[in-house]
């Protein structure tokens, strides 16, 4: 039996330090960035059919966006540099900088030894949303992306469709691999247009109806060449069925732009971590 220390109470009312103040995190050129929107140019449009994915390229300096064009639906995204594959999305580490959830002027971070910003968030048109009564808010990186194994896990059976196998075909047919060699570098994802939190009583992970509608975007600004991945979840709006082949999923269209010359004059890439990787050795 667990004995309850006298001061229980006192411990549980000591008040959070955060991990991570940022007040010394690079902060992005915001100001550069909202000029250089002023005058961008569609170079490619790329639709990502329901319940499936595919691949993307944008290069350093430009823009994309991930758009709703039918009706409500949520994507997950994953990101490398395009350059080097051993680069790619720190889900994690963008979730102890800037919180479960983010938005404008918030980075998707890269892993390590990189550690640099891979893409900025320049506009979200749910950005109004913030943090709901039940503490859930949009754009996770608190989800890992629905898949196979936890399906076969809970409910037995095998299910092909869902993100994390949705996320492995595409980067396969971009790269001309095997669907296993393309699963190894499948990733935890910002979890586009989704809306997310943990219980308050549990601590369980909890979706509900994401308020995404035809028109919204998210964009990004490609700090580096970037590939990405992004997969129409097959939960839809994720408001019942995380992944299911009965709720109602729509397409979701990748935009890419490109800004006017000379738009982003004195804007250089972001340079690799500066750590030594001596390790104490």
């Amino acid at each position: 039996m667990v004995q309850v220390p006298e001061n229980a109470e006192d411990l549980k009312a000591i008040a959070p330090v955060i991990c991570y103040p940022v007040e010394t995190l690079p902060a992005p050129d915001m100001a550069l960035y909202a000029a250089a929107r002023e005058g961008l140019t569609k170079r490619e449009e790329i639709r990502v059919e329901a319940r499936d994915a595919t691949c993307f390229r944008v290069p350093a300096g430009c823009f994309f966006r991930i758009k709703s064009i039918e009706g409500p639906q949520v994507g997950d995204l994953n990101l490398w540099n395009a350059m080097d594959f051993n680069e790619r999305f720190y889900s994690g580490k963008t979730r102890a900088l800037h919180g479960t959830h983010i938005t404008t002027g918030e980075r998707m971070w890269s892993s390590f030894p990189a550690l640099r910003p891979m893409a900025t968030v320049t506009h979200d048109t749910l950005g109004w949303y913030g943090i709901d009564a039940y503490g859930g808010s949009v754009h996770d990186v608190i989800g890992t992306r629905c898949d196979p194994y936890t399906h076969n896990l809970l409910k037995s059976g095998q299910y092909n469709h869902c993100c994390h196998s949705n996320l492995s075909r595409a980067f396969a047919a971009e790269l001309g691999i095997s669907v296993h060699e393309a699963e190894a570098q499948v990733h935890d994802v910002l979890n586009v247009f989704m809306c997310t939190g943990f219980t308050r009583d549990t601590g369980q992970y909890f979706m509900k109806a994401s308020p995404v509608r035809p028109g919204d975007y998210i964009e990004f600004f490609a700090e580096i060449d970037l590939l990405g991945a992004l997969s129409a979840c097959p939960g839809g709006d994720c408001s019942a069925e995380h992944s299911s082949d009965v709720a109602v999923c729509h397409p979701l269209l990748i935009e890419i732009f490109e800004p006017a010359d000379g738009a982003l004059k004195g804007w250089q890439p972001p340079k690799l971590n500066g750590y030594n990787r001596s390790h104490g050795v």
